[in-house]
């Protein structure tokens, strides 16, 4: 038999792929695909939630730093501070085990909402009381009292019962639940505060109010989203708990150091210089947040008069460090959380503290600046020295 010899291009009868077709037909089949995968689905819903919650904050923070100006804004945002510093303390890691145990688990979700709302009622409560006694001993430290105080204290429980049991929803899927949920945190403080501009009822309490009541609100309403998951009342289990603090206890000392190198800086700032100094700085340090997850919206609150704008310049470096240092860490997380995270972060937020002693009363919110970039940077160059150590040695435990 004679060999038929392969057919030219250009010549009738079926010609070979053009690879430019084959790479079209690829791309339009795992696009169909990725269409209808539910964790694609998901991911994207959370982040379209994500940035209309970005334009709603937005939106508020311009609201409020317009209506209360800079001192208001600054007394608003310190008892923020306040208040998302002892939920940060008050979770004791749980919100990080939640999510793992009940995902792993799903019986135990009446447990783990027992659990979560004994530590957020018992132990936040017990941190917003401490706070009260410090507050009530050295009433010059932070300079705020009175109502707008009460409230920042009264956010602690209700803050932590919201935060573990919204990731208790992360851990069974409910992913909607979870972003509805965000977005009325953001959304129901903006309606109230309209409300209260139309009744020309303006001040930092009234403000802060609206927010309190948003998340008591949520709260409530996440608790009862979680109880049509699992029969009867909600359980508390001393077993279940020991178990969730084993794997908490780690992730809960690198998240509290870190969120001291994040906030630590904007009370020493209204310490030292007051709370104008601290509005403008509050301010920066928002449209820096929006800036490390789209930054295409900064424009829209970049103010070019005001003075906090420079602030907003030198922590842009640091966001960059921060953000690919919250990617980089998940590496790590997936093999067992390593104590070195929490000691870099240990550093990095005794480093921002000692050295902002001296660079904000000599060079007020842009040395607080400045001071918050290196630590952002010094984190995400330990992190990376030690997923590069970490990563050699198991390449050489495989070759072995």
């Amino acid at each position: 038999m004679i060999p038929v010899p392969p057919r030219s291009e250009g010549l009738s009868g079926t010609l070979p792929a053009i690879p430019g077709e084959n790479f079209r037909a690829g791309w339009l089949r795992d696009w169909r695909s990725a269409q209808n995968s539910d964790f694609v689905r998901k991911v994207m819903e959370t982040y379209a939630t994500r940035i209309f919650l970005m334009g709603i904050a937005l939106v508020t923070t311009v609201v409020v730093a317009r209506l209360l100006g800079p001192q208001g804004r600054g007394y608003y945002a310190v008892a923020a501070a306040i208040g998302a510093l002892g939920v940060q303390f008050g979770t004791l890691g749980l919100h990080t085990s939640n999510a793992y145990l009940v995902a792993k688990q799903p019986q135990s979700l009446a447990f783990l909402t027992g659990n979560a709302l004994v530590v957020s009622f018992g132990f936040g409560g017990l941190i917003a009381l401490l706070l009260a006694v410090v507050f009530a001993v050295f009433p010059h430290v932070l300079g705020i009292r009175g109502a707008i105080l009460l409230l920042a204290l009264l956010w602690i429980p209700f803050g932590l019962a919201y935060t573990l049991l919204q990731n208790l929803m992360l851990g069974v899927q409910d992913i909607r639940g979870y972003n509805l949920a965000e977005i009325s945190t953001k959304v129901l403080p903006l309606v109230l505060i309209g409300f209260f501009v139309l009744l020309r009822h303006v001040g930092v309490a009234k403000f802060f109010f609206t927010t309190v009541v948003a998340l008591v609100v949520t709260c409530l309403w996440v608790m009862r989203r979680l109880q049509q998951r699992f029969s009867g009342r909600p359980q508390v289990s001393a077993a279940v708990f020991r178990d969730s603090i084993r794997y908490a206890v780690k992730a809960y000392l690198a998240a509290s150091f870190c969120f001291l190198v994040l906030r630590a800086d904007l009370l020493m700032v209204q310490h030292m210089l007051g709370p104008e100094q601290a509005g403008y700085y509050s301010i920066a340090s928002t449209m820096a947040d929006y800036a490390s997850v789209l930054a295409t919206v900064i424009g829209t609150i970049l103010f070019p008069k005001l003075p906090a704008s420079l602030s907003f310049v030198l922590l842009m470096p640091g966001m960059l460090f921060l953000g690919i240092h919250m990617v980089a860490v998940q590496l790590l997380n997936s093999i067992g959380y390593p104590k070195s995270v929490v000691i870099i972060w240990g550093l990095c937020s005794l480093f921002n503290v000692m050295v902002n002693l001296w660079a904000i009363p000599h060079y007020g919110i842009a040395g607080a600046s400045v001071v918050s970039s290196i630590s952002y940077f010094l984190a995400f160059a330990f992190v990376m020295w030690v997923i590069y150590r970490t990563s050699r040695g198991n390449a050489i435990l495989e070759n072995r």
